[in-house]
């Protein structure tokens, strides 16, 4: 199992590569289906690419096949095949770091990836040295969109904090109820679940839903 799980996640990732690049082999492609079809990934994508030849098979057609064997299988390039996810999430903290004085918490937080994982994600290292990572990393599909990214951020943080503290932050003024990261109409927000549901703040914006005068 572990010399099947070896092989596919190389040739997933020679895949991967040759989309990413355009420059795709086809065989890269039929070699993974073989493998994926060994072991009971019946897919329709892994069966087409089986069960055709691959030099009669259009190339923009065997890209579109390769794509959805990715897709079937989950496939995650992870952030040192993906690096522009990295940057979405970088980008992410700089946003929610806006948020952290609010919790008393000073000095530019870092995204910090987390090897020991697997998969291996990413986690926040604050200024003074302590790690927020305690419901798991955030990984590289979760990075791909920025509002999600942001959320997914936001949520970590947030209950790695709870756990850290055993203290509820944020908190809606109005309602006195713990208020969580959600995405709603595609932005990632603090959502209070009060009178039915509203949003006390865009997530990054939070001082001034609560009243605070954030230093620039």
């Amino acid at each position: 199992m572990a010399e099947y799980e070896a092989v596919t996640e190389q040739l997933m990732r020679r895949v991967y590569l040759g989309l990413r690049e355009d420059s795709l082999d086809p065989q890269d492609v039929v070699a993974l289906a073989c493998e994926l079809l060994d072991w009971f990934h019946s897919t329709d994508a892994v069966l087409e690419v089986v069960e055709r030849n691959p030099a009669e098979v259009p190339q923009a057609e065997m890209t579109a096949l390769a794509r959805r064997v990715l897709d079937d299988v989950g496939f995650d390039p992870g952030f040192d095949l993906a690096p522009e996810r990295l940057e979405t999430l970088r980008a992410a903290l700089r946003i929610v770091a806006r948020d952290l004085p609010t919790r008393g918490i000073e000095g530019e937080p870092e995204i910090e990836i987390l090897e020991d994982w697997f998969p291996v994600g990413a986690g926040v290292r604050l200024a003074d040295g302590e790690r927020l990572n305690w419901c798991g990393p955030v990984l590289p599909n979760m990075c791909y969109d920025p509002a999600m990214a942001l959320t997914s951020l936001a949520i970590m943080i947030q209950e790695s904090l709870l756990e850290w503290t055993w203290q509820v932050w944020p908190v809606c003024p109005r309602h006195h109820l713990g208020v969580h990261g959600s995405e709603r109409d595609g932005a990632a927000v603090w959502w209070c679940a009060g009178d039915g549901g509203h949003i006390l703040a865009p997530v990054g914006e939070l001082a001034r839903a609560l009243g605070h005068r954030r230093l620039e």
